[in-house]
């Protein structure tokens, strides 16, 4: 017989301690390397790379930026003349050499995504712990399908999340907190909606008279993103004046609304009428979406719940926009995050570890790749069973709408108020 003594037990639970870490680096590395060797071998296309880089040589070389046509899609430019700037970059670089640069900045991309998410929800390891957990967190990530396609496309989606997160993850007073959303912002519009979230919440405090940081961050987001569009005016005068006089609401210029892969409400409901071309009552009807989306947000930032308030903003955004492409929805990474967080406090409480597992399923489902898609746009005449499919995302979004409009609105003190608090404009540390 073999006795096992608790100095042993301990001995090995402290190895553990200090090996596992290590393990965990390891199996990142390969989950990342996996994941590279994975894209290749479906030959990893990077159109919206290609048309990031085509953007840089329109700079370059004098060309008309938004007259492009990328590859057999004839992909066009959609982004603000600031992005384009951005791209320049992009062809100093071979071809080859870019994408496979594109590709590690987005891997990197995921781990600070994950540091920022775990910083947002209030999850904070200890010791070794702190870079680890990030560390896996970031390898089950870059499996999920809207990362999965943003590395496979070379888009920007890690990158925009990020420039938010690192905002609203810091002190709301530190004198560059906005900065980022702001450049965000400039980039792609859609950030736009972080900012007027804080404009609303900071607004509301000041009338109450409370101690707030909100404002002066929402103000120097606005300033900043003022900013870019003042570069790009003095760069590319003419780009700038077509683009916000004339293409900044253009929706043809951004793909069929109907297509499998458009995760919006207007894209769910253009597969339902079996038309892209929506009545006119769909836009009161997402219109007051957004109004509810976002003041289930600003409520949950005055109440210092901030990482419901993120959440539910993005997954607004991602609700509202005319097109939600699959890869858009990176902020599935924050969203698992937060409802382990709240399964992990709730601990009397039923359904969240549930509700964590199957948002994570879905998430790396891959079903909308799965239903009928091609030019012909079979996503028109889908079944009922395969729409309920094609409506995964924005379903789960409704949900955790849901779920963040319940954690305000319950008492404070009671299981169902959620996790870690902060009061707005405090630290997130």
């Amino acid at each position: 017989m073999v006795t096992v003594t608790g100095g042993g037990v301990r001995g090995r639970a402290r190895r553990l301690r200090r090996g596992g870490p290590w393990l965990v680096l390891a199996l990142c590395a390969l989950s990342f390397i996996g994941c590279a060797l994975a894209q290749r071998a479906l030959g990893l296309p990077l159109g919206d790379l290609d048309v990031y880089r085509a953007e840089g040589w329109a700079v370059r070389t004098g060309e008309d930026l938004y007259d492009l046509a990328v590859s057999r899609h004839a992909l066009q430019a959609t982004y603000p003349p600031f992005a384009a700037l951005l791209f320049v970059p992009l062809t100093l670089l071979g071809v080859e050499a870019m994408r496979v640069l594109v590709c590690v900045l987005n891997f990197g991309l995921v781990i600070v995504l994950a540091q920022l998410s775990l910083r947002l929800t209030g999850i904070r390891p200890a010791g070794h712990w702190r870079w680890a957990v990030p560390l896996a967190v970031a390898a089950v990530a870059v499996w999920s399908e809207p990362v999965w396609a943003t590395v496979r496309y070379g888009q920007i989606n890690l990158l925009l999340a990020v420039l938010v997160l690192w905002d609203l993850t810091r002190p709301a007073h530190h004198r560059f907190a906005g900065v980022a959303t702001g450049i965000a912002i400039g980039i792609k519009l859609t950030p736009a909606i972080f900012a007027v979230l804080c404009t609303v919440a900071g607004v509301i405090a000041c009338v109450r008279r409370r101690d707030t940081a909100l404002l002066p961050l929402a103000g120097r987001a606005w300033a900043a993103f003022a900013g870019t569009v003042a570069l790009g005016a003095l760069v590319l005068p003419a780009e700038s004046w077509r683009y916000w006089t004339d293409l900044v609401l253009a929706e043809d210029r951004v793909g069929a609304p109907e297509a499998s892969a458009n995760q919006s409400l207007r894209g769910v409901l253009a597969r339902m009428l079996h038309t892209g071309e929506l009545p006119l009552w769909w836009l009161p009807l997402v219109a007051g979406i957004c109004c509810a989306g976002l003041t289930v947000a600003v409520a949950a930032l005055l109440t210092g719940r901030r990482a419901w308030a993120v959440v539910a903003c993005a997954v607004t955004a991602l609700l509202v926009s005319p097109v939600s492409w699959s890869h858009h929805w990176v902020w599935a990474v924050p969203a698992v995050l937060l409802l382990v967080a709240e399964a992990r406090d709730r601990r009397g409480a039923r359904g969240w570890w549930p509700a964590a597992g199957g948002t994570t399923l879905l998430f790396c489902s891959y079903v909308s790749w799965l239903l009928p898609h091609d030019e012909t746009r079979p996503e028109l005449d889908l079944s009922p069973g395969q729409q309920l499919l094609a409506a995964g995302y924005p379903l789960a979004g409704l949900a955790l709408l849901a779920a963040a409009t319940a954690a305000v609105t319950a008492p404070r003190g009671s299981p169902a108020a959620g996790a870690a608090r902060r009061p707005a404009g405090s630290s997130a540390r």
